[in-house]
């Protein structure tokens, strides 16, 4: 497979703020064979966008996610960020320990779940990151707890332990722990995994809405069509661990509005089938699983 290269509307005009460069990450699957979960993977995301990064199951969506945040050592490859603390840009792979602690204090993350600590309340939830990883006084955080509460709809609340939320609740409440430390990007993983449509769509309304509040930049891993497609400023597609296409929304809607008997080339072809969900086309074989897929599960 021939990979597409990115159009000059890839490149984002405003500053980079995270600069990746040919990712390469390999684990060892069930049957003791090492696969390639990532590989080549370069792109640039501007400060203060959203950008979204899909594909189907097995596509190293989640891996890539987790190298960006530094869970992962690298196979290969450079991630550099230019936080506005950071004089020039800096390479993760290179940090400290002590660096990657201090760069991790400008992220937001909202897991899937949402990830709460069931033994705390929601507002304490929310409070644990600026009890442990800054000086402000109690008073301070109590205040802090409200606004950040206040800006995802959940003051009311406050006191209620996770088992007393909705999935939407506690994907809000998830959200607003990610926000505490003011953070400069925000990394989503699945947010409308497990929600009813009107549920996803609000949430989706609500990230749109602190994007803007906030200042931040967002990068989204999705495979929810509906959600990619209301948040994205660009969109990147991964296929087999690899980068198939970066392009804005606009671009993306072309090819899935497109009849896929007028598409000629495979990647498109591919993309057309993944963005309408067809059950049809190159991603699929006789048995239903993308090859992708079968190669990580043995």
């Amino acid at each position: 497979m021939t990979k597409s290269s990115s159009s000059s509307k890839s490149k984002p005009d405003r500053e980079t703020i995270i600069s990746v460069r040919n990712l390469r990450k390999t684990f060892t699957n069930s049957a003791g064979k090492d696969v390639t979960v990532l590989d080549s993977v370069s792109f640039d995301v501007a400060r203060g966008e959203t950008i979204v990064i899909m594909g189907g199951s097995g596509c190293g969506k989640s891996t890539l996610l987790n190298c960006l945040i530094g869970e992962y050592e690298l196979d290969l490859g450079e991630i550099h960020y230019q936080t506005k603390d950071l004089s020039a840009p800096k390479n993760l792979t290179t940090m400290s320990p002590d660096e990657k602690n201090a760069l991790r204090k400008r992220f937001g993350i909202l897991f899937q779940s949402g990830a709460l600590f069931n033994s705390l309340t929601v507002g304490e939830n929310v409070a644990l990151p600026l009890s442990e990883h800054s000086n402000v006084s109690p008073e301070v955080i109590d205040m802090i707890v409200a606004l950040k509460l206040q800006l995802v709809h959940m003051l009311p609340h406050r006191d209620k332990l996770p088992s007393q939320l909705s999935g939407g609740q506690k994907k809000r409440a998830g959200l607003a722990r990610a926000t505490a430390m003011d953070p400069e990007i925000l990394f989503y993983d699945e947010p409308s995994a497990g929600l009813d449509p009107v549920t996803s769509t609000a949430i989706d309304e609500l990230m749109m809405d602190l994007s803007k509040k906030l200042a931040v930049t967002s990068i989204v891993v999705t495979h929810e069509m509906d959600s990619a497609f209301r948040i994205a400023d660009r969109m990147v597609m991964l296929e087999k661990g690899r980068v198939l296409k970066i392009g804005t929304r606009q671009e993306y809607e072309v090819l899935r509005d497109a009849d896929p008997a007028s598409l000629t080339r495979y990647e498109d072809q591919l993309m057309n089938q993944f963005l309408n969900g067809y059950n049809k086309g190159p991603l699929t074989n006789a048995d239903g699983l993308s090859e992708f897929e079968k190669l990580i599960t043995g």
